[in-house]
């Protein structure tokens, strides 16, 4: 049955290969059950009610990608996104929580309807080639800069921006040789290297009491003071209009950013570089956003840590379906769940950021039209810390660049247009 929905033989997987991809991508994206009610309670909102909102909102996302899509991409409410909807929105801004829950459901509503009629579709695959794998590459760099900003291993810093952290803490130097770990396993071609060296750090963490067991089992906690507690009247304020734009818009690069980068390094993309059944992957996000938004949670997107999965082998739905289970699992075992570290899931990151950068090697290095801005873009994701904000700067730089160097008629109408918005975004909305 799995392999006749799934296809499993015609993507070079098996069930086996798939559940594994599924555990490995789960661990490394499970910190968000934790970190996105800890930052939306800031506003306001229950802390255990944002928790099952996070799980049911990511275990529907995954479900919907893996059964319509069949793509290994799990979905969770986003990191930043949940940040703007806290910082900027509900205490910058003076929005209550409900409000700003309100927003984000017409956003998803937004992308639906744009969805359904291949707006987003044509968007995506107007993205030049060079820009596409320089995506590829920021979104893993992206990913190497978390992970070992997580692991301590980068540490802020007021004179440099970022330095060395202390490598001498026994958290860093576990983060290091797990890395270590992932690398020699994979060169010697052993299956579930990621899993195993995630798996091994945790336990040596556990017994050296560097991170804590948290026990097995406890009871759901109730959804019911964020459930259906959007307020869409007050959404639908003009002073709000820009701030579903934003939503809108960030979410619609992020996803982006993140199905091309994933599934470029997987090689789910065509030969013309074209992600097939993109429109029904852009549906998963597009009502996993509004699902979260009744829930309780801010925008649900791609993540970025399927990669991980992918890295394992996870090449169909399969893999996204068994994360969706695995955040269903989570809601009664959420403290087993808790006991794996950050540290401990840091050097799958950079193991996939290995692979990612691969794309660098295959933009058109002798077209400087086509170099610059892949570098740029490559660039702008992990130091502006926003894969939305480097592929904008990305498509601004490649149209101002084609213009001057006189190659107008590289430039697709979509690519134009695209820079414009995001010119109009950076000028009014910031």
């Amino acid at each position: 049955m799995l392999e006749a929905f799934f296809k499993l033989k015609e993507h070079g997987t098996d069930v086996r290969t798939e559940v594994l991809a599924g555990f490995t991508t789960f661990l490394t994206m499970a910190y968000i059950i934790f970190v996105n009610p800890s930052i939306l309670s800031i506003t306001g909102m229950d802390f255990n009610a944002v928790f099952v909102a996070t799980c049911i909102a990511a275990a529907t996302g995954s479900l919907v990608m893996g059964l319509v899509a069949n793509y290994p991409i799990a979905l969770a409410p986003g990191m930043g996104l949940n940040a703007y909807f806290t910082f900027t929105v509900c205490k910058g801004m003076g929005v209550p929580w409900q409000v700003a829950l309100g927003a984000v459901f017409i956003s998803g509503i937004i992308f639906l309807v744009v969805s359904l009629f291949k707006v987003r579709e044509a968007i995506v695959n107007a993205i030049p080639h060079s820009l596409k794998l320089a995506i590829s590459a920021g979104v893993g760099i992206f990913l190497a800069l978390i992970a070992l900003k997580s692991a301590g291993v980068v540490v802020a810093s007021p004179a440099t921006l970022v330095t060395l952290g202390n490598i001498h803490a026994p958290t860093t130097l576990l983060a290091v040789v797990g890395f270590f770990l992932i690398v020699a396993l994979e060169y010697r071609r052993i299956p579930g290297s990621i899993i195993i060296a995630i798996l091994a750090v945790t336990v040596v963490s556990v017994l050296l009491g560097l991170s804590k067991f948290q026990g097995v089992m406890s009871a759901p906690p109730s959804i019911a003071p964020t459930f259906l507690q959007m307020d869409l009247r007050g959404a639908l304020n003009a002073g709000l209009l820009g701030v579903i734009f934003v939503f809108f818009f960030v979410d619609l690069f992020d996803t982006t950013g993140t199905l091309i980068g994933v599934s470029h390094r997987a090689g789910l993309l065509d030969k013309d570089g074209k992600l097939p059944r993109l429109k029904r992957a852009l549906m998963a996000d597009s009502s996993a956003i509004v699902v979260g938004s009744v829930l309780g949670t801010s925008s649900t997107t791609a993540y970025i840590e399927s990669a991980a999965g992918t890295a394992v082998g996870g090449r169909t739905g399969l893999t996204a379906v068994v994360v969706a289970i695995l955040f269903l699992v989570s809601l009664v075992f959420a403290p087993l769940a808790n006991s794996v570290p950050a540290f401990a899931t840091a050097p799958a990151l950079c193991y996939v950021a290995v692979l990612m950068a691969r794309g660098l090697a295959e933009i058109e290095w002798n077209d400087l039209t086509e170099s610059a801005p892949a570098v740029m873009t490559a660039l702008a994701i992990p130091f502006t810390y926003s894969i939305a904000d480097g592929i904008a700067i990305g498509f601004i730089s490649y149209v101002a660049i084609k213009l001057l160097a006189g190659r107008v008629r590289d430039l697709s109408p979509a690519v134009v247009v695209i820079a414009l918005l995001w010119l109009v975004k950076f000028a009014f909305f910031g």
